[in-house]
């Protein structure tokens, strides 16, 4: 994490000079009651395409359909994403792309599979018996801050399916995940699915071995964060009575060579449920109080009949309602709950780690959790999604509703609003993150396959 002085000074004014965005000119306030703190209210776009605060601008870098680099087509629906510091100033992205098998015309390989022979079949996780190869997974963006542009692009992992969100590592990858429990068997699928896979941060096109990280589990997965520290994996499961999963990697860095899994437990509570639905919780989560918690062993992690979550709940394991974005920032962990809260409008979590994470002298200093953030107004927070910690601190949030917006949250847990999609209101927002210098947020309109550029004065920001 860089500090706030130094991504002041690297971001400044001289984003507003980005070459090739589309500048607003300031027309009325689309929303002036919930305001981003120093930004201001959004401002009707006058492409009616996305609305930000005074200031800002955004670029359309990325279209579903546009020929890569490699010779296919780019996908559709993209998700979770991240960037990386790549040579000469260049920033990689590497994006996920929630695609299911059938959904051929959202697929890199063209409405009759006609680019297939593009890929060699070994590149592919499963190849749907060369029939109906699995279209999700993710692609590689090599794009230039200083001119507005994407130089390259690239299929980066073949042959997973519904590729929703994930995150990315200290040691410069992605891992992507799969968000489906689909068996080998089930249509043309050759393999189980339910896994992470990991994919190198590379301007070099190249597709990542399909080697699932089977030992991270099998489940409903939606993502991932890594403390730095000690590089333990924290996830998230897309299920309405999901957990919280802490991979623990036998060596730091080196996922594939497996490790021990674990749900998150609250201390002293057994099977305490964290979504404080009056009919099902019997009881009130308290907002913003810090709660210890303790870490469940689990077995049999490959799950096959998808009962990972049931198990640990018997062994006392903590429900969480649909567990979607996750972030690691400065020494915590932020994770948004889409459906949970007393009205289902959307819960964010903080962990903050253990000083002795992961160690038999945990106990002496448990990790604790805390209720960050529950509006339980849908004009505030409605759906909360994937979400990121920019460079200065702040959490930034998608929605999955109509009408979606990005979402802030202040360091007191106040939700301000940041920008709103007007042109595809039908489409959820997904894969907010910020480039490495601060300069740039990345976010998709998922339904409609466009990726944005956005810049402008962060430096006004008192979040």
């Amino acid at each position: 994490m860089i500090s706030r002085r130094h991504f002041l000074h690297q971001a400044s004014m001289t984003s507003l000079g980005f070459m090739g965005l589309h500048l607003f000119a300031c027309k009325e306030p689309v929303s002036t009651s919930i305001m981003a703190p120093g930004y201001g209210p959004l401002l009707e776009d006058p492409a009616k395409l996305f609305s930000l605060p005074a200031g800002f601008s955004y670029k359309v870098i990325s279209t579903w359909g546009d020929p890569m680099s490699d010779g296919l087509l780019t996908p559709n629906r993209g998700d979770g994403m991240a960037a990386f510091e790549g040579a000469d100033g260049k920033v990689i992205i590497v994006r996920n792309h929630e695609v299911s098998t059938g959904d051929v015309n959202s697929g890199a390989l063209g409405k009759e599979r006609e680019l297939l022979d593009k890929i060699a079949a070994e590149s592919f996780y499963d190849y749907g018996k060369g029939e109906t190869p699995c279209l999700g997974g993710t692609t590689t963006l090599v794009y230039n801050e200083a001119t507005g542009e994407v130089e390259r692009s690239y299929m980066s992992l073949a042959g997973t399916i519904r590729n929703c969100a994930g995150g990315p590592t200290p040691w410069g990858s992605w891992i992507t995940c799969e968000e489906t429990t689909e068996r080998a068997g089930q249509g043309n699928n050759e393999r189980d699915h339910g896994f992470n896979f990991e994919v190198p941060a590379s301007a070099d096109i190249q597709r990542a071995e399909p080697i699932p990280l089977k030992e991270m589990g099998r489940f409903n997965h939606e993502a991932v964060c890594v403390d730095p520290r000690t590089g333990i994996v924290y996830q998230t499961e897309d299920q309405g009575d999901g957990m919280i999963y802490r991979f623990i990697p036998k060596e730091k860095g080196k996922l594939h060579m497996g490790g021990k899994l674990q749900a998150l437990k609250i201390k002293e509570q057994t099977s305490c449920d964290t979504r404080n639905w009056p009919i099902v919780s019997g009881y009130d989560f308290p907002h913003q109080q810090w709660m210890e918690v303790e870490w469940i062993d689990l077995d049999n992690v490959e799950s096959p009949d998808d009962d990972l979550r049931h198990r640990g709940f018997d062994l006392g394991a903590a429900k969480f309602a649909r567990g979607e974005g996750m972030w690691f920032g400065d020494n915590e962990a932020y994770f948004a709950c889409t459906n949970g809260g007393a009205k289902k409008h959307g819960q964010v979590f903080r962990y903050v780690p253990s000083e002795h994470e992961g160690t038999a002298r945990e106990s002496e200093a448990p990790g604790r959790l805390q209720l960050f953030a529950e509006p339980n107004n849908s004009d505030l927070l409605s759906s909360c999604d994937n979400l990121t910690v920019a460079p200065w601190g702040g959490v930034f949030l998608c929605e999955d509703k109509s009408d979606p917006r990005i979402l802030g949250l202040t360091a007191e847990g106040d939700v301000f609003h940041f920008g709103l999609n007007t042109g595809h209101a039908d489409s959820e927002l997904t894969g907010v993150c910020f480039s490495p210098s601060g300069k740039t947020m990345f976010v998709n309109i998922q339904h409609v396959g466009l990726t944005f550029a956005i810049q402008g004065p962060w430096d006004q920001s008192h979040v």
